[in-house]
């Protein structure tokens, strides 16, 4: 089981799959460290070679080295670890021993070795002081801060604690609430208690909720330019200012709740960009759409409750879970289809359980967020997490709103299903040049050479 703790994760911008990911494989390869290490090397490979300088992964392995994890690191603290490695080639392994290690050196970006099992692959190696390797592991980031081992990469794990109502499928779900009663939100919350105590799951779903309120109002409050060569300027604020304008002059357009909707995304992905504090929801490149249609919800729709925002959080986890089981949830596997697709597709699901749609009608509105997101691609310009992927999590907010109003004018039957949706998502990314996904190599970021 996919659980609420594994797919909405508190870390920082811009990448889950290359920022996140990474920072905790190398916080695991540095834990197992013993004292004759004096020397480290990360090799990266696949996407994460070719992306991974605009990603920031060499950051992010240099703090998990350090014995850093993305939902505890301090911003001041990682800027001092990131500058004695970078000055001073210097590093506490794990936070405990003192190697040497120059970035420069050992944060090789391999774009010449074929991309292995998985396009996010990183290798590490541990040298002695006569350069002899003492151990070497290779980690995979396999999509919203998920890493494994590669030799496990498709080993199906099985669950090591019986849950009252295990699924593997949209239909398993509704075949569940037929037979109990139960929504989507009640099956998910039941299967987290059988894992652990109701208090904890409560906890990290308000902390979940408010670290994404947070964001959003952080991202509309700065100003400036996001980090990297293309210079872009946050829009946020000005957004902001511009519809705070209109509201005190009574300019009412008809569609002013689209722009809010499209500002509180862009406002989360704008601190992603920045490399700030960000819910996996469920990568950060998607972690604006989660968040507005959430925000939509509490401070537009008629009746809306801190339960309601638990409920749409609990039914995007069931909804987000099965294209984890089933598909994939990385750009750099099927393209942004996994991360802006899956977004839209939860948000839309989670929305209409909130205003109280059926399980069917849940359903029909994942469906209908996937299916007009299949086939989209992964083209980061420059190999940074701002164009077009910034706009991208607006739209999908837009989507997955229009998505569950769709759905709930009906009475959740159609010809598609969620399932074959799903399905259809994962044929798409395997048929998709890789050139498409997270490479940088394709689509809009070769539009720009100088870039």
């Amino acid at each position: 089981m996919i659980s609420v703790f594994d797919l909405f994760k508190i870390g920082i911008g811009p990448s889950s799959s290359h920022t996140v990911g990474p920072m905790k494989a190398a916080a695991a390869f540095a834990a197992a460290a013993d004292a004759r290490v004096a020397r480290v090397r990360v090799d990266l490979f696949g996407s994460l070679a070719w992306t991974g300088e605009g990603h920031g992964t060499a950051s992010a392995v240099m703090l998990g080295l350090a014995g850093e994890q993305p939902d505890t690191v301090a911003p001041e603290r990682a800027e001092r670890i990131l500058a004695a490695a970078r000055a001073g080639h210097a590093l506490d392994l794990g936070g405990r021993l003192a190697i040497d290690f120059d970035p420069a050196r050992d944060v090789v970006f391999d774009r010449l070795t074929p991309t292995p099992a998985h396009p996010n692959t990183l290798a590490f190696s541990a040298f002695d002081a006569a350069g002899e390797v003492l151990r070497s592991e290779r980690w995979c980031s396999v999509g919203g801060g998920f890493v494994v081992r590669e030799d496990a990469v498709g080993v199906v794990v099985p669950e090591t604690a019986a849950v009252p109502h295990p699924f593997a499928s949209a239909a398993d779900l509704l075949r569940i609430g037929q037979r109990t009663g139960l929504s989507f939100a009640e099956i998910v919350f039941a299967n987290e208690c059988a894992l652990r105590p109701a208090a904890a799951v409560e906890a990290h779903v308000l902390r979940v909720l408010d670290t994404m309120m947070s964001c959003i109002e952080r991202g509309m409050r700065s100003e400036g330019e996001l980090p990297g060569r293309l210079r872009v300027k946050r829009r946020a604020a000005a957004l902001l200012a511009r519809l705070e304008a209109d509201r005190f002059r009574n300019v009412r357009n008809p569609h002013e709740m689209m722009d809010h909707v499209s500002l509180f995304a862009i406002a989360v992905n704008e601190e992603n960009a920045a490399g700030s504090r960000v819910v996996t929801a469920p990568t950060n490149g998607a972690a604006g759409v989660m968040p507005a249609v959430l925000r939509y919800f509490r401070d537009s729709c008629p009746g809306a409750s801190p339960a309601g925002m638990r409920i749409f959080l609990l039914t995007a986890t069931a909804i987000g879970g099965l294209f984890k089981m089933n598909a994939s949830i990385s750009g750099a596997e099927v393209g942004c289809q996994g991360e802006v697709g899956v977004a839209c597709s939860m948000a839309a699901a989670g929305l209409a359980a909130a205003l109280g749609a059926s399980n069917a009608q849940v359903e029909n509105a994942a469906e209908i967020g996937m299916e007009h997101h299949l086939g989209m691609t992964c083209d980061p310009v420059g190999g940074l997490v701002q164009i077009p992927c910034i706009e991208r999590n607006a739209f999908g907010a837009i989507k997955a709103i229009n998505a569950a109003s769709l759905a709930m004018r009906g009475d959740g039957s159609h010809y598609v299903s969620l399932d074959q949706v799903i399905a259809t998502m994962r044929q798409t990314g395997a048929d998709m040049h890789a050139k498409y996904k997270e490479t940088s190599q394709g689509g809009l970021a070769v539009a720009f050479p100088e870039c």
